[in-house]
């Protein structure tokens, strides 16, 4: 199952590390289909996880080593049921938020205020990134119309 790769460093020193075959095949000894898996993940979506904590969930409590089996990651899955949330976004909303209620407590703190105003820069640079991202893929003309084609 595991294939070790030889790579070679600058320095000339041969370093090894180890790389698991990618499967399309089922294991025999999973007990879920892909029908239970992508329920599972929508439950647990439901719950309130992000993607990544479901692929840990699914790995840790239901024994299931990847969603590929069904054929689809599980961002595929989540937003195929409307359950999909930018894991990103979310998380430097959270960062910002834990950095403002320190700062409410701790006003002299500096380094914290540095953070906050770093972190606030980071939220709007991502959502301007986002923003043209989805200019992109729907076109519009100058007053912000989508173009028809």
């Amino acid at each position: 199952m595991i294939q070790n790769i030889f790579k070679a460093s600058k320095i000339g020193v041969i370093m090894t590390y180890s790389k698991a075959k990618k499967t399309k095949e089922t294991p025999v000894w999973l007990k879920f289909s892909e029908k239970d898996t992508e329920a599972i993940v929508v439950k647990l979506a439901k719950q309130g996880l992000t993607s990544e904590k479901i692929g840990l969930e699914l790995r840790d409590t239901y024994g299931i080593p990847t969603t590929r089996i069904t054929g689809k990651k599980i961002g595929q899955i989540l937003r195929e049921n409307g359950l999909y949330q930018d894991t990103t976004a979310v998380n430097l909303e959270k960062k910002h938020q834990a950095i403002a209620e320190h700062l409410k407590k701790n006003k002299q703190d500096k380094r914290a205020k540095l953070a906050l105003t770093i972190i606030s820069a980071r939220i709007s640079k991502y959502k301007k990134y986002k923003k043209g991202k989805n200019a992109e893929e729907n076109p519009t003309d100058s007053k912000g119309i989508p173009k028809a084609d």
